[in-house]
């Protein structure tokens, strides 16, 4: 057994320098004896460690939420729609990441996917809870309640997302406050720790928030349009039948 270290400046990222040394090795795979095996061991065993970890703890608290979620509503439909927010709140921590130019980190980053999924569904409760009251309760017809809820839940939505985004800026530019001495610093080590948990938290809530409040209402009314379109389809065949 032949163990060979190495360690890298602070601004290199390891995780790409790993994956450079692995392109190489397959480059060189010839001039290796075919009985030599290597491993990665060290922080890159660590990192896959935590990012299977991560994976399951992700899809655990999906599954939790969708069992809830299906529960409460009593509807697949709106458990998936919900659910979908999530998604889209992942997409928007990656081009968060990509615009300012930071890696992703599995376990701060990975931990601020997971905190941020419990975050988005709550948008998507509040509107489509809203919509089924109006519509089912109060009878209004579905473009009118569809209508509504965003004219009703567009301020809470807002104020929900500004607060969070708001409260989280200081630890996403590095900035460090000290009240007692009236000190501003930027950049201390102690926010470091903190810069890409709420990095993913804060372009993932902005992101999905803009399109939840697109996507939920036009996915609401999808579902009746196609209802409708089956109703139709179902009545014309019946009478083509008689």
């Amino acid at each position: 057994v032949i163990t060979i270290q190495a360690d890298l400046p602070p601004e290199i990222n390891v995780a790409a320098k790993i994956e450079e040394v692995r392109a190489w090795i397959e480059e060189n795979a010839d001039s290796f004896d075919p009985r030599v095996s290597l491993d990665f061991k060290g922080q890159d065993e660590d990192q896959q460690e935590s990012m299977q970890f991560l994976i399951k703890a992700f899809l655990v608290a999906l599954f939790i939420m969708a069992i809830i979620l299906v529960t409460q509503f009593n509807s697949f439909y709106s458990a998936f729609l919900i659910l979908t927010a999530v998604i889209m709140s992942t997409i928007g921590v990656f081009i968060g990441l990509m615009v300012i130019g930071q890696p992703f980190g599995v376990i701060m980053s990975g931990t601020g996917v997971i905190a941020l999924a419990g975050i988005i569904v709550n948008n998507n409760i509040v509107l489509i809870d809203t919509f089924d009251y109006l519509h089912r309760q109060k009878g209004m017809p579905v473009r009118d309640a569809i209508l509504m809820t965003g004219f009703q839940r567009l301020r809470p939505v807002m104020l929900t997302t500004i607060t969070t985004v708001c409260g989280l800026l200081p630890m996403v530019t590095q900035t460090n406050i000290d009240f007692i001495t009236r000190e501003v610093t930027v950049g201390a080590p102690s926010t470091q720790w903190w810069v890409q948990l709420a990095t993913a938290i804060v372009f993932g809530l902005t992101f999905s928030t803009i399109l939840t409040l697109v996507v939920t209402p036009s996915a609401l009314m999808l579902r009746y349009t196609f209802g409708e379109k089956v109703r139709w389809l179902k009545q014309k065949l019946s009478f083509g039948k008689n």
